[in-house]
């Protein structure tokens, strides 16, 4: 009886020890003053209010409703359309390593969490030493005497491991599709594309220059500029990428959603891919898969080019998300992963 005893409790901690990583589901909110109610339909009471790019555990799920945990022991209701669900493995956020980094640029951002959604908590100066706490796949959670937070890895240069190509020293153009009297595509509610496609080039100017990157505009106000001359830009700084930014618009189907990144020629169907695979990925968003298209500014470009389209306007839904900040960084942080993959040729 003894040997049985023995026999059954090593299997159970080799099951233990070789179980693979549970999923945790965590509920990302993309909405503000998002009612949280005390059971799954708007005939409950509302217990609380929650806002874009917070995040909670999920407890349970029904058709239309999800049950997050709001704080210790409480819980709450919110509605299903308003959340994205991310699955983060409990070993995915930590591993820890003894290494030490060293800080590249000037007012490198610290974050409160691992991902560009989260608020800056701090800025690093260039050569500033951090100890490594813990790290996942892009993300260091890093400390020193005087603050802590976490630091997006393409941002670091680590003491304990050589260099990889990136975007470092790269010549990134970035085309904000539109502009003046072009409007591009028209919103459910009478926005214009243009006004989108500037706020998101303008966040992923700042956030790809802060990883020395060599990034030039093809516009930096409201005006119209000739899709000749977009091209003659890219072909002139020999750019090492060229993103062309849009928005869609179906009013036809107003319920369609989805991100398609375009490509002209055969050499930039790998970065068309990794650009997509990242925006799926982080986003959430419908993947409606990287497309063959001679549109003007990619066919006739000498340079390494993609046109993507980051979603519809014309969905009213979506077009209130990309109105929010969370989402845009969301897109941004996309992009400069699928870049920074690309480059590093992962």
């Amino acid at each position: 009886m003894h040997y049985k005893k023995s026999a059954i409790l090593i299997i159970v901690i080799i099951s233990l020890l070789f179980a693979p990583a549970v999923q945790a589901e965590e509920a990302f909110i993309t909405t503000d003053n998002l009612n949280v109610r005390e059971g799954p339909g708007t005939n409950f009471n509302r217990i609380d209010q929650v806002n874009t790019g917070d995040r909670f555990p999920i407890r349970s799920q029904s058709e239309a409703w999800i049950e997050i945990e709001i704080d210790d022991g409480r819980s709450g209701w919110v509605s299903s359309e308003f959340v994205t669900i991310d699955n983060v493995a409990d070993n995915d956020a930590v591993s820890t390593s003894e290494k030490t980094i060293t800080i590249k640029h000037k007012n490198t951002h610290l974050r409160k969490g691992p991902s560009s959604t989260y608020d800056i908590a701090g800025y690093a100066n260039a050569g500033e030493k951090f100890d490594v706490i813990n790290e996942n796949e892009d993300w260091l959670e890093v400390t020193n005497e005087e603050q802590s937070g976490f630091l997006f890895k393409g941002l670091i240069e680590s003491q304990s491991q050589s260099n990889t190509p990136g975007i470092e020293n790269k010549t990134i153009v970035i085309d904000p599709g539109h502009g003046g009297v072009d409007v591009g595509a028209i919103g459910a509610s009478g926005t214009y594309e243009k006004q989108f496609t500037k706020r998101t080039v303008q966040e992923l100017e700042k956030e790809l220059t802060v990883l020395g990157a060599d990034v030039v505009l093809t516009r930096h106000s409201d005006h119209y500029i000739s899709l000749a001359s977009r091209i003659s830009l890219s072909n002139i700084t020999a750019a090492d990428a060229f993103i062309s930014v849009h928005y869609n618009s179906f009013p036809e189907a107003p319920d369609v959603t989805g991100v398609t990144t375009y490509y002209s020629h055969e050499r930039d169907q790998g970065l068309a891919s990794k650009i997509q695979q990242a925006l799926i990925s982080q986003t959430s968003a419908e993947d409606r898969h990287i497309k063959h298209e001679d549109y003007y500014v990619i066919s006739r470009n000498m340079q390494p080019s993609v046109l993507v389209e980051l979603g519809f306007i014309s969905n009213a839904k979506q077009e209130e998300l990309f109105q929010t900040n969370s989402y845009q960084k969301k897109l941004v942080s996309s992009i400069i992963k699928g870049l920074n993959n690309y480059f590093s040729g992962q």
